[in-house]
């Protein structure tokens, strides 16, 4: 696609669609060329079979995938409808027989775009490449032991795929959370061909969880956070473990949640017997009285 000099500095709204191959840093030199080949016989032959014209295309290698930019005379729902069902088919065909499957992350996102002699540029591009790079994105394919996962922008859910279409249900996607470089946004997920995938839990975040933290006393100002009481949602997790009330037991074991110095008992939830405030001599005086 050509652009003058006098649109160079102009945006266009254009769905940017980027394009990851999965672990591309195992390939070696000799199976890399053949991964690339693959992923362009895979999105070429699904652009031409969803009748997507090539002067519509931005294509942009990027080494281990490829950058697209689709003009706005091509619908959007075509390409999150029919489009990703020919990618589907065509990665189906091309994993055949084998030892390695390609594996594709495909992030979508639609905002405006420029346009310049080496590429395209904004943050509608960022965010489509954030999307697809996502740590979600890689732990969807491996617990799903999928081949292809579709991650969209939030504005992107709501304006096309929440409305339904051809090829498109809106029921299997599942609405995530993604911590990306610029902060937290909300994606939604798709594994084409599957139901709507649950979340796998970050690991990192599991791992954290089962260590033990080091019995080093009250925290203060520039020490590490007094370890959570047991049950407790992390930080940042809006899920969290329903209270005790009508109906629900108290959970068993020594729960305490405490705020600030242990001498002060101000907001605090004590659900066992515990001794608040320091011990001094006049505390043992009047225990032995």
């Amino acid at each position: 696609m050509n652009h003058d000099a006098a649109e160079i500095t102009e945006e266009h709204y254009e769905l940017v669609i980027s394009v990851d191959a999965r672990r591309s840093g195992e390939y070696d030199d000799v199976d890399k060329p053949r991964m690339r080949a693959r992923i362009y016989r895979v999105l070429e032959t699904a652009f031409a079979h969803a009748s997507v014209p090539r002067d519509a295309l931005h294509l942009e290698d990027r080494g281990d995938g490829v950058l697209v930019a689709v003009t706005g005379r091509v619908a959007v729902s075509r390409l999150l409808g029919l489009w990703l069902v020919e990618v589907r088919e065509k990665l189906r065909d091309e994993n055949r027989g084998l030892r390695v499957p390609l594996g594709l992350r495909v992030g979508m996102h639609v905002g405006p775009v420029r346009h310049d002699d080496r590429g395209i540029s904004g943050r509608a591009v960022d965010l489509a490449c954030r999307l697809a790079d996502s740590a979600v994105a890689r732990r969807l394919l491996d617990a799903y032991n999928a081949d292809l996962v579709l991650v969209t922008s939030q504005s992107l859910y709501e304006d096309v795929v929440s409305g339904g279409g051809k090829f498109i249900e809106p029921g299997q996607y599942t609405r995530a959370r993604l911590r990306l470089k610029e902060g937290e946004v909300t994606a939604w997920c798709h594994l084409p061909g599957l139901p709507a995938p649950e979340i796998p839990a970050d690991p990192r975040s599991a791992s954290a969880a089962e260590t033990p933290a080091p019995d080093a006393g009250p925290a203060r100002d520039g020490d590490a956070p007094v370890p959570r009481a047991a049950g407790a949602a992390p930080d940042g997790d809006a899920t969290a473990p329903p209270a005790a009330g009508p109906g629900r037991e108290r959970p068993s074991g020594d729960q305490y949640t405490v705020h600030g110095d242990w001498s002060e008992h101000r907001d605090n939830v004590y659900q066992q017997p515990v001794h608040i405030g320091r011990v001094t001599g006049r505390d043992d005086e009047r225990r032995k009285g």
